[in-house]
């Protein structure tokens, strides 16, 4: 349960006027509290978190060492089918993998790289459109996705394909149950949803890192397609290409989650950094945000990954802020969007190339996502965060949080008078 307000007589020491797990009932065992969660105070009375100690150095350099070497690997691949079959010499390592074709690069590295910039495309394209039509950019993800499930199972089937239509078929069948099924929730998702993406869009410094990130996966991608160009071409029998292909796809998706990770911790710091200090043009600002964000860019207050997701639900289960996480569903329709770029790029250059490509509109999506995030984490740990914020959209939430911990007392109540009818209906029946 959250309260709002000042406790002159509860015993409680709560200088921002909110009863959280801060609070104490002595400025001393505030100041022990402040320490224990690695917060410190600076004379403008806003928390701003120590410098962090946890580097995962060790899981850097493997990663970087695989960029380098899978990088090399891949324009060797690539150029040894380049404009002139096995240019390299390369064929007669592979002999015994698979049976050599005399196909060339540039034959199938266009497809990729159409598919490629279609995902780049619209991931930009989202972003844009999210800052003047937030609301209409989320149900066409809600929606259409369904639309769109059938009428390509439907061409599936016209197609004589007759497993991906069923595929196709049931996915769309799924995502219709599933709307159905949370479209009680789908308003107060949409208000969160518009509510981060007027947090992101008043940050500049969010869109340029979006921005930025999206053009560095784009180059990636153009390497990674060149290298999987020259496989495809190299090679006359599947088996052995597509072990390949597998390989190359897991490395893909390790790279791309790494990048998304890195997004969302830097706006999700950058997004907590701004509402802890009151606002983007508040006065104890620092002179540098994002540089600021960047510096502290493991988790908030400097904590490792698991230790802060850990100390984050239970700071969601003390505060009661976890039915208002439970009951929203912004990260199923941010889900949404991603898939139907996917589609939407699986349309343009073809099934294979959807399910390599997809995830591009995604690294846009996390850049919601992750001020959706940063929004229940403040609010958790000081509703007047929010408060100063955007009051309207405080007092609705604080609204929502009371009818959905209304509806889960009223939920267990009626389990535990159920539970003591079966009871004694068992007593009654013993006897």
């Amino acid at each position: 349960m959250i309260f709002v307000g000042v406790f002159p007589n509860s015993g409680w020491y709560c200088p921002s006027g909110v009863l959280s797990p801060l609070c104490a009932e002595s400025p001393e065992g505030f100041a022990e509290n402040v320490r224990r969660n690695g917060i410190m105070i600076d004379d403008g009375d806003t928390f701003s978190p120590k410098v962090r100690r946890w580097r995962d150095v060790f899981w850097l350099a493997i990663f970087m060492l695989h960029l380098i070497a899978l990088g090399f690997v891949l324009v060797l691949l690539g150029l040894n089918r380049f404009k002139k079959s096995d240019r390299l010499n390369i064929d007669r390592y592979t002999n015994r993998v698979w049976e050599h074709n005399n196909g060339l690069t540039e034959n199938y590295w266009p497809n990729y790289a159409v598919a490629g910039g279609v995902g780049a495309a619209l991931g930009w394209i989202w972003l844009l459109l999210l800052g003047s039509h937030a609301n209409l950019m989320m149900k066409v993800s809600v929606h259409i996705l369904t639309t769109y499930l059938a009428v390509i199972s439907v061409l599936c089937f016209w197609c004589k394909q007759f497993f991906w239509g069923v595929a196709f078929a049931t996915g769309a069948a799924l995502q219709f149950l599933y709307v159905i099924s949370v479209v009680d929730r789908l308003p107060f998702t949409m208000l969160v949803l518009q509510k981060a993406v007027k947090m992101v869009w008043s940050l500049p410094e969010v869109m340029r890192v979006a921005y930025a990130f999206v053009a560095v996966m784009l180059l990636w991608m153009g390497i990674w397609s060149f290298g999987a160009a020259g496989v495809v071409a190299s090679s006359r029998g599947d088996l052995g290409r597509w072990w390949l292909l597998v390989v190359l796809s897991v490395s893909l998706f390790w790279t791309g989650a790494v990048l998304c990770n890195t997004v969302h911790v830097i706006v999700s710091g950058l997004v907590f950094l701004v509402l802890i200090h009151g606002g983007r043009n508040a006065s104890p600002m620092p002179p540098n945000p994002l540089m600021k964000s960047l510096r502290y860019a493991i988790a908030v207050y400097g904590k490792g990954f698991n230790r802060a997701a850990r100390d984050a639900w239970e700071l969601f289960q003390s505060t009661g802020v976890e039915a208002l996480v439970a009951y929203d569903c912004s990260g199923a329709v941010l889900l949404m969007g991603t898939v139907l770029g996917g589609l939407i790029t699986g349309t343009c250059a073809g099934v294979w190339t959807w399910m390599t490509w997809s995830d591009r509109v995604g690294l846009a999506m996390v850049v919601v996502e992750s001020a959706v995030t940063s929004i229940y984490i403040c609010y958790a740990e000081d509703p007047l965060l929010i408060q100063k914020w955007d009051p309207q959209f405080f007092n609705q939430m604080s609204e929502k949080l009371h009818q959905r911990l209304q509806h889960r007392s009223a939920l267990a109540r009626e389990i535990l008078t159920q539970n003591q009818h079966d009871t004694r209906m068992q007593d009654i029946f013993h006897l």
